[in-house]
């Protein structure tokens, strides 16, 4: 595995704060290296491993390269002529649109009928953002299929209490726990399977839903 690596880019990684180990052990986990006998091993890999974490160029749950980490590799490579390296990052307004899809609470109204809840149903707003950024960085799924995921699951979980006369969004988990689970990917899934936009009209309601 060879590294073309210029002085000037030599330079520009230093200044990001990317050693050499960094980017090899990103090389071997691009080539599908099975790099976890390494970092098992040695605590010093071990701790190049989590800062490949920590700084966001692989996925917190597998050993994939985010399009952080896939940008990196391509700055490195002898074609790209750009003297600088510019992190991408998602955007603000991605994450505040999906945070105010989410519902506030369980309780809601719909044609006319409130269905009467118990909990909050947002949750630590910082901690959702890193996740939600993270989960766009992995560069499996769009904001807007983020967003439409929750306006699909929202929707049937309305239809379904105004069917069954119970209230289904309490069963709906809080943001935090919602992301981290990944319950979006089902959703996503049903959305595809479908072949149409079923999270363009979801029913409005006390909470934004």
């Amino acid at each position: 595995m060879k590294l073309h690596i210029t002085p000037e880019k030599f330079e520009e990684l230093i200044k990001k704060s990317y050693s050499l180990d960094i980017i090899y052990l990103l090389k071997l986990i691009e080539a599908e290296y099975d790099v976890e006998p390494l970092y098992e091993n040695s605590m010093r890999i071990s701790a190049i491993y989590q800062s490949l974490r920590r700084k966001g160029l692989i996925a917190e749950d597998e050993n994939k390269l985010t399009t952080v980490g896939q940008d990196l590799l391509k700055y490195l490579h002898p074609e790209e002529t750009k003297r600088k390296f510019v992190k991408r990052k998602p955007q603000a307004t991605a994450f505040e649109e999906w945070w105010k899809t989410y519902p506030g609470t369980d309780t809601f109204t719909y044609e006319g009928k409130k269905f009467r809840g118990t909990r909050a149903l947002r949750k630590d707003k910082q901690a959702c953002k890193i996740k939600f950024d993270a989960i766009l960085l992995e560069g499996d799924y769009t904001s807007d299929q983020l967003v439409q995921a929750l306006r699909y699951e929202l929707e049937q979980k309305v239809l379904m209490s105004m069917k069954t006369k119970q209230n289904r969004l309490t069963f709906m988990q809080n943001s935090l726990t919602y992301l981290n689970q990944r319950t979006y990917e089902a959703f996503i899934e049903l959305i595809d399977e479908q072949g149409s936009d079923q999270g363009g009209s979801v029913p409005s309601g006390s909470t934004d839903i």
